[in-house]
Order: C-alpha cells, then structure tokens, then sequence
C-alpha cells in the first residue's frame, strides 16, 4: 500500500440539532465536505460538527484492498459550534485559501481575546490545525511572530480541563511542536550577523500585538518577544559572547524587567555557574560555556533560541496516572539547524517548589510524557538550596519534575476538593430548601394574622422574604442540571442573559432591603431621640431597594454581558450556570455587596453597643441581648462575610460557613418572628387546636419587637 495515497475529497450529508423559536428542538440536513486527505490521517468536516461532548466528528482515511477510501460514517446527528468555534474555523478555511496571512492570526488573536479564557477543546484544536497550516505553508515571517506569541500565552491561561480534553485530539502536542519549528526558523531574520553593533528596528513585529512586548538589543545580539505565559529570546553569541539567559522573580540592579512579570539578565559563555546558583530570585537559567560553544560553532551553529514557559499547561499527558509533573517554568533550548547529540554537557538551573518534600530531579519533555534520562541531576547542594544544578547533552524543553509523595498529596487533594464540592453543594440545597419552607411560614402567618401584617416592621419583612423567595426560587430552577444541559450559547443566548441577570438582581435586591432594615434597626437603637420618619417611608424604601439594583445589572448587561456566558466545559459537564463572572461578577456583585455588608457590620456593631450600655447587665437581659445580636446578624446578611473571604480563596472553612449560615437565612427569620412570637404561635395553635386554646392571646413583650415601633421605653432608660 503507497503510503502517500489519499482518500478523494467528498460530500457528506448530516443533521444539524436546530431550536426553534418556542424552545422545541429539530433536526436540519446539512450537506458537509471532506476535503482530500492521506491515509491514517483523520479529517474534519468544512463546517463545524460536533458531537455531544462539543469534540469535532471526524473521519479516518484508512487502507482497503490496497486502496484509500474514507471510514463510513452512519447517522450523524452534530451541532454548528459556539460563535467563536464558528469564527476561528471560518480562520482554518480562510487559512487554506489566499488571504493574507497576518490578518487571519490577528483575527485569530482577537477572538481569542474576547473569550476571556473561556474556550471549547475544539477552539484549542482549531487554532493548533491554523497554525499547522501556517508552518506547513513555510510562510517564515518575523512580523507574524508576535501574534504568534500571543495566541500560545492566551491557550495557556485556558481551563485545564478543557486543555487535557483538547489534548486527546493531539492539539497541545500539535500546537507545542509547530510553534516551536516556527519561531526556531525566525532567528536570522531577528538577530542577523550584520545586526551586530547597531539597532535594528521591525516595524511590524514592534506594531503587531500590544500584548507582547518587544525587546530590541540586536546591537548585542539579543532580541525577545515577552508575554505573561510565554517568552522567546533570539540570541547571536558572535555579537557580544552573550549564550545564555537567567530569570528572576525579583528586581535588582544589574537586571531588566519583563513588564512586571519577571526579570532576566544575559549571561556569557565566561559565566561561573555556582556564582549564578547563588544569586536570590533565581528562577531558571542556562547559558553554553565557552568550550561547548566553540565546538558547536565550529560544527556550523550560528544561534540560540532559548523559549520560557511560565507553567506547563500546554505540556498535557493524556495518561490519568501521572506519575510526575514540572513544579515550575519550563526551558526550551534549541539550536536551529543543529541535530544530534551536544558535544559537551550543557547545564541549566532550575529553581525547586517550595513546598517540596519528596525527592524531585530533572527532566524533559518528549511529546508524550515526561522523562529523566540522559538528564543528570546534580545532588551536590544542601537541602536549605532553592535551584537545583542540571546537565544535559540533547535539547528539548526542560523543567524540575516533582513527584513521590508530593505528586500524590496533589492527587489526594483533588480527589478531597471534590468531596468538598458535593458535600458543600448538599448543605446548599438543604439550607435552600428549610428556607422556602420558613419563607412560606411567614407569608402564611402574614395571611392568618391581620394585627401582625398590618405592622410596619412586618411590611418591611414581607417585602425582604419576597426577595429571599425569588432568590431561591431561581436559583433552584438554574441550578436543575436538565435546565442547564439544554442551554446553547447561541440558540439559547437570550434566555442565559435574562435568567443570570435576574439572578444578580434578586441578589441586589435583598441586599438593598437589608442595608434599609439596618439603617431602621439604627434609628431604633442608637439614634433613639428626635427620629421623624417620613409619611410612607415604606412606600419610599420599597421604590429605592426594587429599583436601585436594576443600576448595575443594567450595567453588567450592556458593558460586560459575556460575563454571563458559561464556558462550553462547564455545558458539557452539567455545572453551568449563567450568572456574571470576572469584572461582571467583581464589580456587579462582590462590589455592592461587600460595600453593604461593611455598613451593616458597622451598624450593629453600634446597635449591640448602644443595647449593653443602656440595659442593665442581669442575666435574663444579657440572653436576650445575645438573641437579637444572633437576629441581627441572619437578618442584617452579615454571613455573608464569609462568602466574601470564600471569594478570596481564604480557606475551606469559609465556604462550609457560608453555606450553613446565609443559605439558613429564610428558616431563621421564620423562628424568631414566627415560632418565638407568642402571638403568632397561639394564632397556629388556635387554627389547628381551637378548644385547647384561650381566645385572648397574651401579648409577648421580647426582644422583636416592631422594628418601627416607637422608641419610648428604650428611650427612658438610656435616659434615666
């Protein structure tokens, strides 16, 4: 069998799953194309098809009778794609075609930019098969390499596990492999021999991508393109003897900043690397000595390209049982047009996990996993060393391997992560429930006792469990895993906007009705003399606390409303929920919040105060000082003061207080202003057992009272 033969290009009809208008789904025929492949290879359609998993359908070219023919396909059944999917296969296509190449990578760029992060396995493939492309197209052009940079710094700040499902297609292999043949074919035209002495300026390269930072030294033959994730030197050691470079988490004198996000210096074939182990901050470094260069250049190398990755997201090994993994950046050295075996030992530092406590070493990467032979660690340093010397005589990507009991730890911690999750998802959904019945409780109280809804403390009450109601209410149906499976960022764009938008709303609204009972429990307590509220102040409020959240979930909807886009590995997953995140969710909602909350705490912090100064310290006023301090802080929302440390990523604990505290909200306000109100607990037992009950109910003088009610006996004593 020729194993250059090819499968012919064809037609293939499908079905595209299609919703209608009125939500109901259907089936549209599509006729899709194959285009020409060779045998082993798998292809993809011309449009997108994806499967149930959001993975493109494709098919094998494969040997048959000593002929090529296509793998049959039956009753395929797919779906078109986010917009972004869409948008960077239109690129692949286009790619194909004669369109001028820097304008589909920066197309590319910018689409990438405006996820956000939050992309398919599908958009990783298809960026790696447009990059592909490009190299297979030898289009060898610097001005393209800063686009370049950018795409592979954006796909590393993606999700892991969209990047470990992309990785079962080979796309991070694919895109690692490609990017590097690219960028290892550029340096002639970035630090060329006749550059030395003097600046040369690439005016392309210089405008091409803002988010990479071009650094001209060709003078002394150094030249970089830097980003947050991902960083590649050009150096030409005929220029100034300079072969090596060395990266520091810390500024000092002799070194330069990489924006903010590291710093590096150059290092020279004369340099003395246990004097470079012994500089602070030190990061990574490798520099060819003097000997090994000489024998190198003599054998015909003219350049070094030295790339720094800040973690290994794109190094994904597809095995479930990883045995080791990089603690830290990861170094690739190359030297375009050398192959084979160094001549000498080649040595590079890297800089050791801190929290390391298992025995680690050195080691690479061979497309498949990560390996340690032909790498020499070398164990000659105490254990109080942060970096750890390394020697070796091929080039590839390097990093420091942690593994033993460290990696398993990690492991352990995942599988712990994941308990917390559920355990914390079932306290969330139990404490919702109890709530709804202690919010129905109170409505219906609200219905058999006149005197008690006619109250203006009630009203006020009425209207902050309407909110809590609605809260729960749309957080129950949002959070039904049918509901969620059935969203399409596209077809169903709409329905996510409104539903994550009044989600936020509900939020704000609650807020804004406890931030006015805390201002009224204010009046109550501490400013007890002279206190005139205006005529339907109730009225007043409930326009101010309905309306005034409306402001910034308008805001999040017109200046951010992808913010409220779930990612395609949360729909695939069945954990999406449309609701604000990133600078939606920080200033839409965190904001408002942790600004209430903070007045709150202040306020009762003042009401609790002003309460033990006035009363006398006898034990039955101190209980019931204690009970309004615990009614206070359920009513005024101050548990949430854990959700905002949970959001601060301050610990575990936090979010198992968050969850037993402010999902209780609703049940504990039904305690206190139902169960623990004698007038309201006769009414009960009145209507289920009237002959056992008196028909005058004796009032009960506690600590609830009427939050509006007039301050006259507090008042006498803070007075006498």
């Amino acid at each position: 069998m020729n194993p250059n033969a090819y499968c012919e290009a064809e037609d293939f009809q499908h079905g595209y799953e299609m919703e209608a208008a009125n939500g109901s789904r259907f089936i549209k025929l599509h006729v899709n194309h194959f285009r020409r492949t060779k045998i082993g290879e798998l292809a993809t359609m011309r449009d997108m098809c994806l499967d149930n998993n959001g993975m493109p359908v494709r098919r094998l070219c494969e040997a048959n009778n000593a002929t090529a023919t296509w793998r049959q396909l039956v009753n395929v059944t797919c779906r078109a794609g986010s917009k972004l999917s869409r948008g960077l296969n239109q690129l692949r296509e286009e790619m194909l075609g004669e369109v001028h190449k820097p304008v589909i990578l920066t197309k590319v760029t910018d689409l990438l930019s405006q996820a956000l992060g939050q992309l398919a396995p599908v958009d990783v493939y298809t960026t790696a098969q447009i990059i592909v492309l490009l190299v297979d197209q030898r289009v060898n052009d610097a001005a393209l390499s800063a686009d370049l940079v950018n795409i592979c710094s954006q796909l590393m700040s993606s999700d892991k596990h969209v990047l470990l499902l992309s990785a079962e297609l080979n796309a991070t292999n694919t895109l690692l492999n490609k990017f590097e043949d690219y960028m290892d074919a550029l340096p002639q035209q970035f630090v060329p021999r006749e550059s030395c002495g003097k600046t040369i300026l690439h005016e392309g390269i210089e405008s091409a991508n803002v988010a990479v930072q071009i650094v001209n030294y060709a003078n002394i033959g150094v030249q970089a393109l830097i980003s947050s994730n991902l960083s590649v030197f050009y150096v030409n050691p005929t220029c100034d003897n300079i072969t090596g470079m060395a990266i520091y988490s810390a500024t000092s004198k002799d070194r330069r900043s990489a924006g903010g996000d590291f710093w590096y210096r150059f290092l020279y074939a004369n340099e003395s690397v246990h004097r470079l182990r012994s500089e602070s901050d030190l990061e990574t470094a490798t520099y060819l000595p003097e000997q090994l260069w000489r024998q190198l250049r003599n054998r015909g190398a003219s350049y070094l390209v030295f790339k720094i990755y800040a973690h290994d997201a794109l190094f994904v090994e597809t095995s479930e049982q990883r045995i080791r993994r990089p603690g830290g950046k990861v170094l690739s050295i190359t030297i375009p047009g050398f192959e084979g075996e160094l001549p000498g030992a080649l040595p590079f530092v890297l800089r050791k996990p801190e929290q390391l406590d298992a025995v680690g070493g050195c080691g690479y990467w061979n497309y498949e996993t990560w390996l340690d032979n032909g790498i020499t660690t070398c164990n000659d340093s105490n254990e109080w060393d942060t970096t750890v010397l390394c020697q070796a005589q091929h080039l590839t990507q390097f990093s420091f391997l942690i593994g033993g009991s460290y990696w398993q730890q990690e492991q352990q911690d995942d599988v712990q992560l994941q308990s917390h999750e559920q355990l914390l998802d079932m306290l969330t959904l139990v404490g919702c429930g109890l709530s709804l019945f202690g919010l129905l409780g109170i409505f219906l109280t609200a219905a058999l006792v006149k005197k008690w809804r006619d109250q203006a403390s009630t009203k006020v009450l009425l209207h902050l469990c309407l909110a809590l109601s609605l809260q729960l209410s749309l957080f129950g149906v949002l959070s039904v895993d049918d509901w969620t499976a059935q969203i399409s960022l596209e077809q169903d764009w709409n329905r996510c906007l409104i539903s994550g938008a009044a989600l936020q709303y509900s939020v704000l609204v609650i807020f804004s009705w406890m931030l006015i009972i805390a201002f009224l429990q204010f009046q109550r307590y501490v400013t007890v003399i002279g206190v005139a509220r205006p005529q339907h102040y109730i009225l007043i409020s409930a326009i101010v606390a309905w309306t005034l959240p409306l402001l910034p979930t308008l805001l999040v909807v017109l200046l951010d409303d992808k913010s409220y886009k779930p990612t395609e590995y949360q729909l695939n997953s069945h954990t999406a929920m449309c609701y604000p995140s990133g600078y939606g969710l920080a200033f839409g909602v965190v904001l408002p919040i942790a600004l209430i909350t903070i007045v709150n705490c202040f306020m009762m912090i003042c009401i609790v105060y002003s309460i033990y100064q006035a009363l006398n310290p006898r034990r039955q006023l101190i209980v019931q000082q204690l009970r309004l301090s615990v009614l206070l802080f359920f009513l005024l929302g101050l548990s949430w003061i854990f959700g905002l440390c949970s959001y601060l990523h301050l610990g575990i604990i936090f979010s198992y207080l968050f969850c037993l505290t402010a999902t209780l909200q609703g049940f504990v306000l039904f305690v206190y202003f139902v169960l623990l109100n004698t007038a309201n607990r006769h009414a009960w037992l009145k209507l289920f057992c009237p002959n056992q009950m008196r028909m005058d109910v004796p009032r009960r003088s506690t600590e609830l009272k009427s939050m509006t009610t007039s301050s006259t006996n507090f008042s006498r004593r803070t007075q006498s």
